[in-house]
């Protein structure tokens, strides 16, 4: 069976982060791991060659393959910061409504720029995004 294109790797997380461009994407994306970093209490680990993940859970598709992802990521993406909220946004519709100015996609959460939302608001996001999913999984991480 195929493996997913998008894994876990050794890749320096600072190395990454100091060559995203432009320097504003550069500076809301450390902003972001920092608030993963703090909620998580995990390291940030490289997944692939452009994202940054905390943590990981294993699931297994309807095709009976299995996969390991990470719980929740972001990644600075040319078009917006995006960040990967394995939960999906849909569960949180009183944060969602808070949170500001963004674009969604189906775990997606596409942020122009950190000052577009109420970072506050984008912190209680995240941290229920990765409980739900470390209850779920029952990650020990």
């Amino acid at each position: 069976m195929a493996e997913n294109k998008t894994q876990k790797n050794n890749g320096s997380v600072a190395e990454f982060i100091a060559s995203a461009e432009p320097s504003a994407r550069r500076e809301d994306l450390q902003q972001v791991v920092d608030m993963m970093h703090k909620i998580t209490g995990l390291e940030p680990d490289m997944w692939g060659d452009s994202i940054i993940g905390f943590g990981s859970y294993a699931y297994r598709y309807e095709s009976g393959r299995a996969a390991e992802w990470f719980l929740v990521g972001c990644s600075p993406r040319k078009q917006a910061l995006t960040l990967y909220l394995m939960a999906g946004h849909e569960r949180f519709p009183d944060l969602m409504r808070r949170l500001g100015k963004y674009k969604t996609g189906k775990a997606c959460l596409y942020i122009n720029k950190l000052a577009d939302v109420n970072r506050d608001v984008l912190h209680e996001l995240i941290a229920a995004a990765y409980h739900y999913m470390n209850d779920k999984y029952n990650n020990k991480a």
